[in-house]
């Protein structure tokens, strides 16, 4: 029997594996050589402003940092969120990350159902076992019953 194909999970010796992951195009690192920059670029404006007898700008320009510095950290805390499904053996294996945070729900393969959660576009839910996760939240919602469907066929194994 061949390996069956996926357009979003990638076949391994180990099992399947689904990650979907947040469309970031600037790393944490990137956005941290960003703001270094942007900060010194403004100080030296507030400075030169400051010497010509404009005083308050320099507050300003320290307002105006920290309020992009807050947005630029709730940004880098979530680059790197993403949904990490594995299906090995008899186990599926669901990890969500959030923030920093990592949730991980285990399914036995034999009692997991996976169904929108309320419409077609809606997020796929994964539940067996006494517990429910969501998933598909990164994908455009036109595509998640794809991603249910494909998820379907690898517990069935065909």
């Amino acid at each position: 029997m061949t390996n069956p194909v996926y357009r979003y999970g990638t076949v391994s010796a180990q099992g399947v594996q689904w990650s979907l992951r947040r469309n970031c195009s600037v790393t944490p690192a990137q956005l941290g050589g960003l703001f270094a920059s942007l900060c010194l670029v403004s100080t030296v404006i507030a400075v030169y402003f400051w010497v010509q007898g404009a005083v308050l700008v320099m507050p300003f320009a320290l307002v105006e940092l920290v309020m992009v510095g807050v947005a630029f950290v709730a940004y880098g805390r979530h680059a790197t969120d993403g949904e990490n499904i594995v299906l090995r053996d008899s186990r599926l294996v669901v990890e969500l990350e959030n923030a920093g945070r990592l949730e991980r729900a285990e399914f036995s393969r034999q009692w997991v159902r996976i169904e929108p959660k309320a419409g077609e576009r809606s997020l796929i839910e994964v539940s067996g076992n006494g517990r429910r996760v969501e998933v598909g939240r990164y994908m455009r919602p036109e595509l998640r019953p794809a991603l249910a469907r494909e998820l379907r066929q690898a517990l069935r194994g065909t």
